[in-house]
């Protein structure tokens, strides 16, 4: 099931606005958030239009925090932070997602939560491009 209206589901320049597809894991997409004042931070998010994470059946959880962790491994591996955090909101955007965004003691934020788009560091599109390549690298 897709909804039209969701930046997830329609892709394209919905969802280009903030992040940028690195690839498709088992039943979820994995996307570089573009603001990376948190080097490594990415979004997963499930394949259907699935609102709340009660409405997957145990195997469907089961096989979307197997993409979780599967991508926690790979941004650890590839940016080595000091801590990852998860975000799961969706108040304005109903689709299940979370956020996995490294923490760096010597960096933003760090003892507190993580700031959701705070448009401080945007890189360029070779940047961005290394980026996904160092975290498929480790996928």
């Amino acid at each position: 099931m897709k909804d039209p209206n969701c930046s997830y589901c329609a892709r394209g320049e919905l969802v280009d606005a903030f992040a940028i597809p690195i690839c498709e894991l088992n039943v979820s997409t994995l996307y570089l958030f573009r603001e990376q004042s948190h080097p490594g931070r990415c979004v997963v998010a499930y394949k259907d239009h699935i609102s709340e994470i009660i409405n997957l059946t145990k195997e469907e959880r089961d096989a979307f925090f197997d993409d979780v962790e599967k991508a926690a491994k790979a941004i650890h591996a590839a940016f080595h932070p000091d801590k990852l955090n998860y975000g799961a909101y969706g108040d304005t955007g109903c689709h299940l997602h979370f956020h996995l965004v490294p923490k760096y003691k010597d960096g933003d934020e760090w003892g507190g939560t993580f700031q959701m788009n705070p448009g401080k560091t945007l890189l360029t599109e070779a940047e961005y491009a290394e980026r996904i390549e160092k975290i498929k690298a480790c996928l």
